[in-house]
């Protein structure tokens, strides 16, 4: 457990080695620090390589304390994160992050951090045809309190309430601004299937990127991936043994 800025308690798991080396995880819109086991999947893997590893629920997520979801909010978390494991003494840093995840790992990057990868990342705008989205209720809900409330039947959470700026700040991303400071290698990694975050957004990233950065393309895989898990988290493995090293 750790605290944000605003004083709220994030809950995590971390994953110890005996290295100065650590992952952070950030986990995808309204997911959770576990990801329905991927998450889980992929850092035992880094762990098992040598890495600590520290997946964590945003706040509003999981078992965090509660708060509407924002951007801003979250970006606040994951430096909280970085910030909890530099005062940990961990001196070389890689971020690891699913699709919104992805967006914030990008606009998390200090000098701190060796190098990422985004799965599925959320690196452009996309306009949300919210009447199609969200029924009548949740859109009146969002016009008188701001926010709209998405009760799931998996997971820890069953209440989520996404804050009307979360859905402003998916509309506005610009690409370019977003990557032009990002200055670490980053893997990509898209499945070609995805129908929720376009595979062209990535393939229009890795050209704003380092030359060392490269986009991974995975056949019939979409947004979630879960039939392509074992490839996708040896790509994530292999890529931080050649990136983040003592």
């Amino acid at each position: 457990m750790f605290e944000n800025s605003r004083c709220q308690s994030l809950i995590g798991n971390f994953y110890t080695s005996n290295s100065e080396l650590i992952v952070i995880m950030s986990h995808g819109f309204t997911g959770d620090k576990s990801e329905w086991g991927r998450f889980n999947k992929i850092a035992k893997m880094l762990n098992d390589s040598g890495y600590n590893v520290l997946t964590f629920d945003f706040s509003g997520c999981g078992e965090s304390e509660d708060d509407t979801l924002t951007v801003k909010k979250q970006v606040d978390d994951l430096k909280s994160a970085i910030r909890f494991v530099k005062l940990k003494g961990y001196k070389k840093i890689g971020l690891f992050g699913h699709s919104l995840g992805g967006l914030i790992s990008l606009k998390c990057f200090t000098r701190e951090v060796v190098t990422m990868v985004l799965f599925a990342p959320v690196t452009d705008k996309i306009k949300c045809a919210w009447d199609k989205k969200y029924s009548e209720e949740q859109l009146k809900e969002l016009n008188e309190k701001g926010y709209i409330t998405k009760i799931r039947n998996k997971g820890v959470r069953k209440k989520i309430l996404i804050d009307k700026q979360m859905l402003e700040d998916r509309e506005n991303i610009n690409q370019d601004k977003l990557l032009k400071d990002v200055k670490c290698p980053i893997l990509i990694i898209h499945g070609k299937e995805d129908e929720s975050v376009p595979p062209t957004d990535s393939v229009e990233a890795v050209k704003l990127l380092s030359e060392e950065s490269k986009l991974e393309l995975i056949d019939n895989a979409d947004h979630s991936s879960y039939g392509s898990m074992e490839i996708i988290a040896k790509l994530i493995n292999n890529w931080f043994l050649d990136n983040l090293k003592v």
